[in-house]
C-alpha cells in the first residue's frame, strides 16, 4: 500500500463574502507553498465567490 505524503496537507477554503468554511481539500505544500484561491459556490450567499484558503 502506498504511504501518505507529509507533504500533502487538509486545507479549508472560506468564503470571503460571509468568512463560513465550506470546502475542504488537499493541497501539496512543495509545489503550492502560496495560499489557494478558488471561484466557488457558496451555499449560505447563493452565489459564486471567490474562497482562500484558512488555517
Amino acid at each position: 500500500m502506498a504511504k501518505k505524503s507529509e507533504a500533502r496537507n487538509v486545507i479549508y477554503l472560506a468564503c470571503t463574502e460571509c468568512k463560513e468554511r465550506t470546502y475542504t481539500t488537499d493541497k501539496n505544500k512543495k509545489n503550492d507553498p502560496g495560499r489557494l484561491e478558488l471561484k466557488k459556490y457558496c451555499p449560505r450567499c447563493r452565489v459564486h465567490t471567490l474562497h482562500k484558503e484558512t488555517k
